[in-house]
């Protein structure tokens, strides 16, 4: 009982730090968005670059390094200096990238040197990332929320400060540097310090720098399969720039805020933190329950985005100007259409992780590579002549494609969706769809949408978790 009570006292000190984190950024968001459409689509420019310098710096190495210094014989110093170092350099091959394409793209000196000082402090996340792993294994997360959280108020006063006083944009890219400088010298300085076992010197030899190479050759196959992934996710948002402009990229971020939070939720707290070690687990010691568990996870994670969907392709156009400002009220058909993204999200995002539970790294490298030239492809043909809506459907198609390769392999491997339950979770839809479509002719907007909800919400309860599933 008090193990369970102090493993869900870390996790509680964690969430706390990252929902402040997520509550600053959602309150920057919303001020920027309100504020200029164009400033806003500039922001969400940089920050959908700063993404690959963010997964470049994280290149898988985090889950090894835990490894590394939980061992007792293990020289601690030494595995931070190599990791650090390998992030170090990644981070400066990141940035020649990044100004590279800026200037190709021909970006104005603001939006430059915005995207530059959001992506060099992204870029110093990882390196602080390190620091905390080392927290972490210490059994130190209390410390780890406390340097997150102060940083993130940091780092984001600095943002909201220099909006409301209307600083240029280069300094106001300088927040991510402000949080994750305070980030890097706090967690640092917390793991360095003589804690009463000697203090952790950073050391690296020449064994060590071997080391160093041997890790980051041996990472290279997941570094190539996290570009592509956030490389067909983000593809849209340039090509919308060069052809709709900095509005068009405003209107279709705030659209892209309300569909992608419900997915990343989704991704990042259910699949990654609780079903993928369990899918690690089963795949290793009881196959049956490993195929049990994914199908019982793909048929309550369907029952689940229906709804949701449902309700922001109806309810959008009231939603984003209530949050984001009347001037976004005329794209809010754009949220519509990027609302299927949420299903073909978690059944992507659960086909992927049992892949890799089945080790098919090399397959799922593949099918991220041929979604980022399908993504290219459809960007080319579908953006230029109509910005926002083709960046719409080039993100979901994209998806789309390359969720029918996961989730096709999965399927073929361990059937995820038998034939009944397809055809019932049709059928809910399509009943949903003659209710909204008959009902909103005759009777009042809310009783039309409330009565399209009720045969999803019945899928949904129909579909939930069972305790002896």
């Amino acid at each position: 009982m008090s193990t369970q009570h102090s493993i869900f006292r870390k996790f509680a000190h964690l969430v706390t730090a990252q929902w402040v984190r997520d509550g600053l950024h959602t309150a920057l968001i919303v001020v920027l968005a309100r504020a200029s459409a164009s400033t806003y689509g500039e922001f969400v420019l940089a920050f959908s670059l700063a993404q690959f310098i963010l997964f470049l710096g994280e290149f898988g190495l985090n889950q090894p390094m835990v490894v590394a210094l939980s061992r007792t014989w293990g020289d601690k110093g030494q595995v931070l200096a190599q990791y650090g170092l390998i992030k170090a350099a990644l981070l400066g091959a990141g940035m020649l990238g990044v100004t590279g394409f800026c200037l190709i793209q021909g970006y104005s000196g603001g939006l430059l040197w915005m995207s530059l000082g959001i992506c060099a402090g992204c870029g110093l996340e990882p390196l602080a990332g390190s620091f905390f792993v080392a927290l972490r294994v210490r059994h130190r997360q209390d410390l780890e929320a406390y340097v997150r959280s102060g940083s993130a108020m940091l780092g984001y006063g600095y943002a909201l400060t220099a909006v409301y006083l209307g600083w240029p944009a280069w300094s106001f890219g300088l927040f991510k540097v402000v949080e994750n400088l305070c980030n890097l010298c706090g967690s640092a300085w917390l793991c360095l310090r003589d804690d009463g076992e000697g203090a952790t010197r950073l050391t690296l030899g020449r064994r060590g720098l071997e080391r160093a190479w041997r890790t980051a050759v041996g990472g290279l196959l997941f570094v190539v399969m996290a570009l592509a992934a956030i490389g067909y996710n983000k593809a849209n948002v340039f090509f919308l720039q060069q052809h709709g402009g900095s509005e068009a990229v405003g209107a279709y971020g705030v659209a892209w805020e309300l569909v992608d939070g419900a997915s990343n939720l989704v991704a990042s707290i259910l699949l990654s933190g609780v079903i993928y070690p369990l899918l690690v687990k089963l795949w290793r010691t009881d196959k049956a329950a490993f195929a049990t568990l994914g199908r019982n996870s793909a048929r309550s994670l369907t029952a689940v985005s229906l709804p949701v969907m449902a309700a922001i392709a109806m309810e959008a156009d009231r939603i984003l100007p209530l949050i984001f400002g009347e001037a976004y009220a005329p794209h809010a058909w754009v949220a519509a259409w990027l609302a299927p993204s949420i299903l073909i999200a978690f059944l992507h995002n659960l086909a992927a992780y049992m892949m890799l539970a089945l080790g098919r790294e090399r397959l799922l490298l593949w099918i991220y590579v041929g979604g980022l030239c399908a993504g290219l492809i459809l960007c080319q043909l579908l953006i230029p002549g109509a910005p926002l809506w083709g960046a719409a459907l080039t993100i979901v198609l994209t998806k789309a494609l390359v969720a029918v390769c996961t989730v096709g392999y999965c399927q073929r491997r361990v059937g995820l969706l038998g034939f009944k339950q397809l055809a019932l979770c049709a059928g809910s839809v399509a009943m949903a769809g003659v209710l909204w479509l008959g009902l909103g002719r005759v009777a009042p907007r809310e009783v039309a949408e409330a009565a399209a909800l009720m045969p999803l919400l019945w899928l949904l309860w129909r579909w939930r978790p069972r305790k002896n599933a």
